[in-house]
């Protein structure tokens, strides 16, 4: 076959380690497989490039995606659709690896009905889709955000400060659950765990009469402005706080271990599938099982909360 692989929305770490195994497996299987650059923009503008060992070789260590990415609103037209299907088969490409979230998903999705063999594999920091455990980058994200947390109990503790840090994860608190647990947060407050501002501030005052000379809040995106709260925290603990978000320096670095190893195998799964037949599926992990589901049962679906929210003390 010949096998298209483009990566889609925002960038996550592990996203070139994945484009790696797609294109090392297919040609060990006797594909050919091309890069599409700048995510379904390039299908649009037939950006696409045939892919062999050397050109892949050395993007394992690098952060980002090598292929670009873009955001293409236009895609929820069918008749642009329709124009990025036949550009794919003018080329003679029967096949898509689609590297992404749920937007990417979604594109592949529709893609499919019109004939193009797509498989998707989750590439987002933010952990937010469904049918898999982890997603691409997630790892790699919780270890920079560990890592920040780390870094501002110095300063916090030497200032006898609170500490508001504010990371991605749209819809999803996974990465604030992850790095809070991590870090020794005080307070995580995400979209699953909702926390009583007033119970909090008071729970701040008793740390503060108590002689704590510091106290981590881990908040999610979207919940609360970090700069108020910080203020009202000021106002209202005994603590002097101050508001970090951390921004998009989550979706950066090399990906760390564990992203390399899952990305390598969902890369190389995903050939297997296409041998075999499958397609129009997601790619997940779960249990530590390579496993697909049809989009259409992860699209849009929601994630069933995580289970390491029953070590977080509920403040409510």
């Amino acid at each position: 076959m010949k096998i298209g692989v483009l990566t889609s929305g925002g960038d996550a770490p592990g996203m070139n380690v994945a484009i790696r195994a797609v294109v090392r497996a297919g040609a060990n299987n006797g594909h050919k497989v091309y890069g599409i650059y700048d995510g379904y923009r390039g299908l649009l503008e037939s950006n696409f490039k045939l892919l062999n060992h050397h050109s892949v070789s050395g993007i394992l260590t690098l952060g980002g995606t090598v292929l670009g990415t873009s955001r293409v609103p236009e895609f929820l037209d069918h008749e642009v659709r329709v124009q990025a299907a036949e550009n794919l088969k003018k080329k003679g490409i029967e096949a898509l690896v689609v590297i992404g979230g749920d937007g990417t998903y979604r594109g592949a999705m529709e893609l499919t009905k019109l004939g193009i063999k797509c498989v998707g594999l989750p590439g987002t920091i933010d952990n937010d889709i469904a049918g898999t455990d982890f997603t691409i980058g997630f790892h790699t994200a919780v270890e920079t955000i560990v890592d920040a947390v780390d870094k501002l109990r110095d300063t916090s503790t030497s200032h006898q400060r609170c500490s508001v840090l504010e990371v991605m994860g749209r819809k999803c608190g996974d990465l604030a659950l992850y790095a809070g647990i991590c870090g020794g947060a005080e307070f995580i407050w995400t979209p699953e765990n909702p926390i009583d501002k007033d119970k909090m501030l008071k729970q701040l005052t008793k740390y503060k009469k108590e002689g704590r000379r510091h106290a981590i809040v881990v908040l999610t995106e979207k919940q609360v402005d970090p700069h108020a709260l910080a203020e009202e925290i000021s106002a209202k603990s005994g603590f002097s706080s101050r508001a970090t978000v951390l921004g998009y320096i989550q979706r950066g670095g090399s990906p760390c271990p564990d992203d390399r190893i899952l990305a390598s195998r969902m890369g190389n799964y995903a050939i297997e599938l296409l041998n075999q037949g499958i397609y129009g599926v997601a790619v997940g992990v779960r249990d530590n099982r390579m496993i697909s589901m049809p989009f259409n049962n992860v699209v849009g679906q929601e994630r069933p909360k995580n289970q390491l929210y029953s070590l977080v003390k509920k403040v409510s």
